[in-house]
């Protein structure tokens, strides 16, 4: 009779034997919700391949807590209200271990509500906006520069080149609103001297009465938060009324747009930008690299903050070893780090303290950066140039 077999051998038989192997551990699910149809999936589209990128990546380095990353990506259908029911069923359905905002800062405020009143951590992602990262918020932490910070490097310079003066404007939109406000609000505990807000309306062409004012006012410096074509439409008025502040830095300017609209009498405007594919922060150049391989395009904002996210989640797991939620807070309320977009680091209630857009500077047709000087591929340039001694370039 032979002798009985040991069950730490027959385990060992097993495992030598193809296909008898114990299972692999379950992919750990990342899961977000990204417009995929409707008005906004051209602008999301980003935002969606940068996480696409980064689970490649992340997984082919081991995964996660040696669990492979599996993303499930939800469509919202370009409608900011259907965020919190997506991401109960995120947490409910797809049984989602760890979640990554969604596109826009209305749908991270729908995001939000849902991981405080599951206790679940969320990587605010792309909601720059004050309401996207209320007071109190426990669980919801930021990555992008807020809207607030939008104006830090203009001010900075202005302070800096002693222009007390200062013409504020913003196009009549939330966004541009709230970033003239907070900069207004900089600029007197600064001790400069900001105007009233100008607000002006979409598809303004004619700046003629506001540069009136900022003439009366005697203003050193013209600073304006909207897009593109509004930022040309002020160069044109500037030149059709014979007008040059000291210092003009126009939000949409950083806006390759601007080039072609405006054309050479771009030459002298500061813009302002969240994001460069060209800054030398860390692991950008890798990232803008491996982003244009995989999808034969250059990255815009919303792949360097979906990117960025992922990066801080991943970083933030590492540290708390652990997928715990409560572990999972305290790792990124304490972690200082840095990402394509510039530094990580927040507040008790996971706003993001750090991170700057930068200021460009349009130099023979193209945009450098000249602030803050650690990124800087020029020195700024002023004062802004007036018109009878501009010339044409070759």
């Amino acid at each position: 009779m032979s002798a009985p077999v040991s069950g730490r051998f027959v385990l060992a038989a097993a495992l030598a034997v193809p296909g008898l192997a114990p299972a692999a551990q379950p992919p750990l699910i990342v899961g977000a919700v990204v417009s995929q149809s409707g008005n906004l999936a051209d602008l999301a589209a980003d935002l969606r391949k940068a996480l696409l990128l980064w689970q490649e990546e992340v997984n082919a380095a081991g995964g996660l807590l040696g669990r492979r990353v599996e993303l499930r990506l939800l469509d919202d259908r370009s409608n900011a209200r259907e965020a919190d029911t997506l991401y109960e069923r995120l947490i409910r359905e797809e049984r989602a271990d760890l979640l990554v905002g969604p596109f826009g800062s209305a749908a991270t405020l729908g995001a939000a509500a849902a991981a405080e009143r599951n206790r679940r951590v969320l990587i605010n992602a792309t909601g720059a906006a004050r309401v996207a990262q209320r007071a109190g918020y426990a669980y919801v932490f930021q990555v992008p520069a807020p809207l607030g910070a939008y104006g830090a490097g203009a001010l900075e310079i202005a302070r800096r080149e002693n222009y007390r003066r200062l013409a504020i404007l913003a196009r009549n939109d939330r966004a541009s609103r709230e970033m003239a406000g907070r900069l207004r609000e900089d600029a007197a505990m600064a001790g400069l001297a900001p105007g009233e807000i100008e607000v002006y309306a979409p598809g303004e062409d004619d700046f003629g009465p506001q540069i009136a004012r900022a003439q009366a006012a005697r203003a050193d410096a013209w600073i304006a938060f909207g897009q593109a074509s509004d930022a040309a439409g002020m160069v044109k008025s500037f030149r059709r009324y014979g007008y040059a502040p000291g210092m003009f830095v126009a939000q949409g300017a950083a806006d390759g747009e601007f080039v072609r609209l405006a054309g050479q009498d771009a030459e002298g405007a500061m813009g302002i930008a969240a994001y460069e594919p060209r800054a030398a922060t860390r692991d950008n150049a890798r990232f803008a690299g491996s982003f244009r391989r995989k999808w034969s395009a250059e990255p815009g904002l919303a792949a360097a903050q979906g990117y960025a996210a992922a990066r801080v989640l991943e970083e933030a797991v590492r540290r708390a070893g652990s997928l715990e939620q409560a572990k999972l807070r305290e790792a990124l309320a304490r972690l200082e780090t840095e990402t394509p977009l510039g530094p990580y680091r927040v507040d008790r209630t996971g706003a993001q303290l750090a991170a700057r857009p930068l200021v460009v500077q349009i130099r023979r047709g193209h945009a450098e950066i000249v602030w803050p000087e650690a990124l800087a591929t020029a020195r700024w340039e002023l004062p802004y140039p007036r018109w009878e001694n501009r010339v044409l370039l070759k």
